[in-house]
């Protein structure tokens, strides 16, 4: 992560704001809730808005997506430290029902999932840790599913 990034979001309370007012999140109408002071946890939410609807009138998938696209590798990024490189490595989504009003995603990066990402990525080697994320309705009906890749190694 680039310096002037890093300072950007050197607390959770920066990166809560820099991510709410960050153009794809803004034109999707997505809102970071909480983002954990030791970036353990974050939570966004998207309310249904004309703009982030589609032909029939439930969320466009591509901001349902978008909504949870970067929160894991930010995350683990801020908890590993500069010494790492993190990249999405893949992600698929899986629709389970349509989305109407506010739908919403959590994130949990526990301390024992940041350990065993260091133990696997010990002297050098890569490893793809996977994280599967259920956004859901304000009835915490499942709208749909997000399996999400990380490449995660120590920088050389």
């Amino acid at each position: 992560m680039n310096r002037k990034i890093r300072e950007w979001f050197a607390s959770a309370g920066a990166m809560r704001r820099m991510l709410t007012t960050f153009g794809p999140y803004l034109g999707a109408g997505v809102k970071v809730s909480h983002i954990a002071d030791d970036f353990s946890a974050a939570t966004v939410e998207m309310r249904q808005h004309w703009y982030n609807t589609n032909y029939v009138g439930t969320h466009f998938g591509g901001s349902l997506y978008s909504m949870v696209d970067p929160l894991y590798m930010l995350l683990l990024m801020r908890r590993l430290g500069t010494d790492y490189i993190v990249w999405d490595k893949s992600a698929s989504i899986e629709f389970i029902r349509p989305g109407k009003g506010r739908v919403s995603a959590h994130f949990d990066l526990t301390d024992d999932r940041v350990a065993e990402i260091r133990r696997k990525t010990a002297g050098g080697e890569k490893y793809l840790p996977e994280w599967d994320i259920e956004i859901k309705d304000d009835s915490g009906e499942l709208v749909a599913r997000v399996h999400k890749v990380l490449y995660v190694r120590e920088k050389r």
